[in-house]
């Protein structure tokens, strides 16, 4: 029998992508580095035997290497499948209960005793009833609920449609394909059949040119499964007569009733005209198209009106709230187009959409899931549909590829030069910058000053001006001579290398809280609430809007750093406010040791660009997490910063 406490080591050096410290699993899991090492040892000799091994890297930690990959799944298989009794494996943690007995009721159409749950992991009758309250609380997401009978147990009562869709969350891993499931065997029908369905769909939307994504087809082939299964067993969906009318004048009704007519064929599962239409939901929710070089009129062609009014509020709100530069690239603009359709489909029809890279982008694209936060927000206000964090994630990479685009175009600093004695010294100014920074610096153009407001300076990094410009613009101003002279040049050269610089320039000594005795994250909030309320800083409202927006997502991102702030700006400058903790604290289901308050100005026209960029690289540096959650004092903070300088 395997141990909890290896299964979560195994699963830390499974995700991670660097060597992980005994530290920094200690912490992690709440242990001791001593036991953390002694478990290797026990965990090595299982690997051992199962296709793979623990590699111990010098000054930097342990390393997951697989050696037989078949091997290796066989095993994973085995530790993770659903019976604990039969796989050798007891899940301890709450959370891994509550998974237990979710998945346990699903799978069954009968009554489960509350001592059979006790008795299959090891537990208390009181443990189970206590973890109880956690399975309600998931369940009733799904608007499902359980019904207790006197010396019968437990049931699920719910509509057939959102049982389905609970089934589809709960008993799959959302990082497997259904070429990973067929391989395992791990669905609940045969792999004959899952081939056959899989065969079925392709067929039918290469005839109909209906693309789908990887992950959308294995979706639509879990769902189609389940329903097989339900029906087997005579549970059908049921629809109301004016939702099932709008359906069968779709497309994808018809693609719907190509693939039934071949499972039917195929399987023996006879489906009623409702269960067709439920397929055609699936359809209507995953259909996605492949994202080409597109002009705006061709986005206007698949695109309302009302749709495309509703990204450009998107769009403006993420640049109001982050000014992060992103407004005007049409790239985004398609990919979020591509998605708002199905996304109202999914939620009018109650559907919920996996996202197997939830996790993976909170961790590596925090700011830009943020703005998908924002987003979310825009459209529960337009629309009133409240999306949930896997919708928030589709839409964090799309605003992600567009952050990525714009360190790309970066590479080359572009300013403008304003000159007020006419065009001649302007030309001779753009020659002189050309001969003393060539490639490194691109010239958008020369402009009068009175003309400046028309200038798009979003595309600009910085401006050089031969006359003082006192107006407040959200780019640098780069004063020089006519006849560049002193040290202008000098100037300009610090402007094209000062995004390299990382300094602590947003947080001050007052606002750093080191080696606090808190153990909850609403504690957490409160206690960096009250100290800002006491410096002046924020207001009695500031605690409630970080707790309104803990609600959306927990803003732990992994590696021990959880950045909260609120739902929406609320001080009148930018600045952090750190705390670290004597423990991690779990913080949304992660663990957390590095605190990092996030104010952002109202109405802030800064280029916030440069701080993102900071926090980023605190969240991704593991060696430096580790190193400021041992500090005692400020100096020592500010000295492993400007000693690691962030590269």
């Amino acid at each position: 029998m395997i141990h909890t406490r290896l299964v979560s080591i195994l699963r830390e050096l499974m995700a991670a992508r660097n060597p992980l410290t005994s530290e920094y699993l200690a912490n992690n899991i709440q242990v001791t580095s001593r036991t953390i090492r002694t478990d290797m040892k026990d965990l090595e000799f299982i690997l051992s035997k199962s296709g793979a091994a623990i590699k111990s890297v010098r000054g930097k930690g342990y390393e997951l290497i697989i050696q037989e990959d078949q091997l290796f799944r066989s095993f994973l298989q085995k530790i993770f499948q659903n019976k604990p009794r039969e796989s050798g494996f007891i899940p301890t943690l709450p959370e891994e209960r509550v998974q237990y007995v979710i998945r346990r009721l699903l799978l069954t159409n009968q009554f489960v005793k509350l001592e059979e749950l006790a008795e299959e992991m090891y537990i208390s009758k009181s443990t189970i009833q206590n973890d109880l309250k956690d399975v309600k609380k998931i369940l009733q997401q799904y608007d499902i609920f359980l019904e207790k009978r006197p010396n019968y147990g437990l049931k699920l009562i719910g509509d057939e449609l959102k049982l389905r869709f609970c089934m589809s969350e709960y008993l799959f891993n959302r990082r497997q394909t259904e070429l990973d499931m067929i391989n395992e065997r791990i669905l609940i029908l045969p792999p004959e059949e899952m081939s056959a369905i899989r065969r079925i769909i392709l067929d039918q939307i290469k005839e109909y040119q209906i693309n789908l994504s990887d992950i959308s087809l294995s979706n639509l082939i879990i769902h189609i499964a389940i329903a097989c299964v339900r029906i087997r067993h005579g549970n059908y969906v049921s629809l109301y007569p004016e939702e099932l009318k709008d359906i069968l004048k779709q497309k994808e009704y018809i693609v719907a009733s190509n693939i039934v007519s071949r499972i039917e064929k195929a399987l023996g599962v006879l489906f009623p005209k409702t269960e067709i239409a439920y397929i055609t939901i699936h359809l209507l929710g995953n259909k996605i198209a492949v994202q080409p070089n597109i002009s705006e009129k061709e986005i206007q062609s698949f695109v309302d009106v009302e749709d495309y009014e509703l990204i450009v509020k998107i769009l403006d709100s993420i640049e109001n709230k982050l000014k992060l530069g992103i407004k005007h690239d049409k790239e985004l603009i398609v990919g979020i187009a591509l998605h708002i359709k199905p996304a109202i489909n999914r939620y009018r029809y109650g559907m919920n959409l996996r996202n197997p890279l939830l996790e993976a982008i909170k961790a590596s694209y925090p700011i830009a899931f943020e703005a998908g936060i924002i987003a979310g927000r825009v459209i529960k206000q337009e629309v009133g549909i409240d999306i949930n964090e896997n919708e928030i994630g589709y839409l964090a990479i799309h605003i992600g590829a567009a952050l990525e685009r714009i360190k790309m175009n970066k590479q080359v600093k572009r300013c403008i030069i304003v000159c007020a004695s006419g065009i001649g010294s302007a030309t001779l100014l753009k020659y002189k910058l050309k001969a003393e920074f060539g490639s490194k610096l691109e010239i958008a153009g020369t402009t009068e000053y009175y003309k400046l407001h028309e200038i798009p300076l979003h595309t600009i990094d910085f401006i050089i001006s031969t006359i003082p410009i006192s107006e407040s613009l959200p780019i640098p101003i780069i004063e020089v001579n006519t006849i560049f002279g002193g040290n202008d040049f000098e100037k300009i050269a610090n402007a094209l290398i000062a995004d390299k610089e990382q300094t602590l320039e947003y947080t001050k000594k007052e606002l750093v809280f080191l080696q606090q005795r808190l153990e909850t994250k609403e504690e957490v909030i409160s206690f960096l609430s009250e100290r800002l309320q006491s410096l002046g800083l924020v207001d009695e409202t500031f605690r409630e809007a970080v707790l309104e927006r803990e609600a959306v997502a927990p803003t732990s991102f992994g590696n021990l750093v959880a950045i909260p702030h609120p739902i929406i700006p609320k001080t009148n400058s930018t600045f952090w406010a750190v705390c670290t903790l004597q423990k991690p604290i779990d913080w949304g289901g992660k663990k957390v040791r590095f605190v990092c308050m996030l104010c952002v100005e109202k109405d802030s026209t800064t280029d916030l660009k440069k701080m993102y960029d900071l926090l980023l690289k605190v969240v991704d540096n593991e060696k430096l997490v580790q190193q400021l959650v041992k500090c005692e004092t400020f100096n020592e903070l500010l000295h492993i910063f400007l000693k690691e300088k962030m590269q």
